[in-house]
């Protein structure tokens, strides 16, 4: 693949749940080595966007491309090889309640490997530091994590394979504003020495403010903005100045 060509390219996508129209002809592409946020009001369709994009919910119309490979008319074998070089992580985390952090972070390295038990087990350790987590957490059940432990498990599982692309669902969503920042120095790191992209669907200003390469604004059913933060806060859209202004009041210190 040319490593200038866009690692996701969504095309002219139509979302409808029966008569109301999410999406409404969403087109963006994202280039390998960025972090970019897809933000949107509540309703927007974000979530289900990014589920349309890794391939788990059929849009109604339009092309989503991830690595060239068109996730939704490619033969199953060339999906199926696509989804090994994109993680994912939920809003919830969805590891496995039952199995430790260790044992949740190899199972994509048992699944889709035939790798030796020691070098999963030095896989899953790397995973945990580069998701910044502490060795003996891999011992612990998720029950036994604070909630930001809880999703840099869950981005650690994400990791498991390698991947290119990273995919978040509100990676902040619900910790303290330490926590979250941690977080977000974790994927910005994963930009700069991995040389992911990564692509997160978030309504965190300080993550916008202080890690993100660049934004995508959802509105009305369409693409409102998109580019780097400082030009989008300037872009004359309403729903734009409204969501800035309010998320600036309610910073603190503001």
């Amino acid at each position: 693949m040319n490593p200038a060509a866009p690692v996701i390219a969504v095309e002219d996508i139509v979302t409808r749940f029966g008569a109301q129209t999410v999406h409404d002809g969403v087109s963006f592409s994202v280039a390998p080595g960025a972090l970019v946020a897809l933000i949107g009001g509540s309703g927007s369709g974000k979530s289900v966007l990014l589920r349309e994009i890794i391939g788990l919910q059929r849009p109604t119309a339009g092309r989503v491309h991830l690595f060239g490979v068109d996730m939704w008319s490619a033969p199953e074998k060339e999906r199926a090889a696509v989804r090994q070089r994109f993680g994912m992580m939920f809003q919830d985390g969805a590891l496995f309640s039952s199995l430790t952090v260790a044992q949740n972070v190899a199972v994509p390295l048992r699944e889709h490997t035939a790798l030796p038990a020691a070098s999963i087990d030095a896989l899953v350790a790397l995973r945990l530091q580069q998701a910044g987590l502490p060795a003996d957490a891999g011992a612990k059940r998720p029950s036994e994590l604070s909630g930001g432990m809880r999703k840099r498990a869950a981005i650690a599982r994400a990791l498991a394979l390698e991947p290119e692309i990273l995919f978040l669902d509100e990676p902040t969503s619900g910790l303290d504003p330490i926590t979250a920042r941690g977080l977000d120095r974790v994927l910005r790191s994963l930009v700069d020495d991995l040389g992911l992209t990564v692509f997160v669907v978030t309504h965190d200003l300080d993550t916008l403010l202080t890690v993100v390469d660049r934004v995508i604004v959802l509105a009305n059913g369409r693409v409102r903005a998109d580019g780097p933060v400082d030009e989008v806060t300037r872009v004359d859209d309403p729903w734009v100045r409204e969501y800035f202004a309010v998320r600036r009041m309610t910073q603190p210190g503001a």
